[in-house]
């Protein structure tokens, strides 16, 4: 089901047969460098059915995108619930396969995902977690008009948190 389009791109809910497309980022050591690990089939099962349960819960979850005209895999972005310093908070995700880096459509992604998060959602804020060094998806939260709020440890791992709160969105748009 498609939930957003933009110009380039369709969100789409994710779907089981969605395996094998996932599979080349989960399992690819460069696009997961900044991730614990890679994943197996599995865990990207495991992973489709977590998300599943973001849509039957909250309505809302990570989808699949992919081209608008050919419906083309280029990864994942959508909303998810994260618990941070035990509040849940709404985050911001987003992977892409290697081939389709640098070419604009994660940031076009995300910002459809935080109009919908504000403009349907009615989120106070929306985040991104991010590896302080990944700097390619600190410049996507950027972009995203978020700024770092802090520098914390978050399930064991030293991250920076983006933020971009519902005020200063409607002051962009």
């Amino acid at each position: 089901m498609t939930i957003l389009e933009t110009e380039r791109l369709r969100l789409r809910t994710m779907a089981y047969d969605d395996v094998d497309n996932l599979l080349r980022i989960f399992a690819d050591p460069l696009a997961m460098q900044y991730y614990p690990r890679t994943r197996g089939r599995d865990e990207v099962m495991s992973w489709i059915e977590r998300t599943q349960g973001h849509y039957r819960d909250y309505g809302i979850g990570m989808w699949i995108v992919q081209s608008r005209d050919s419906e083309e895999f280029y990864g994942q972005c959508g909303i998810i619930p994260q618990v941070v310093h035990d509040d849940i908070e709404w985050e911001i995700g987003y992977a892409l396969i290697r081939k389709f880096w640098h070419q604009g459509f994660a940031i076009e992604a995300a910002l459809a995902c935080r109009d919908l998060g504000f403009g349907q959602r009615h989120a106070s804020h929306l985040i991104s977690i991010v590896n302080p060094s990944n700097l390619p998806s600190i410049r996507v939260a950027m972009k995203n008009g978020m700024t770092r709020r802090e520098l914390t440890a978050w399930r064991g791992y030293q991250v920076a948190i983006y933020q971009i709160t519902k005020d200063q969105w409607v002051g962009r748009v």
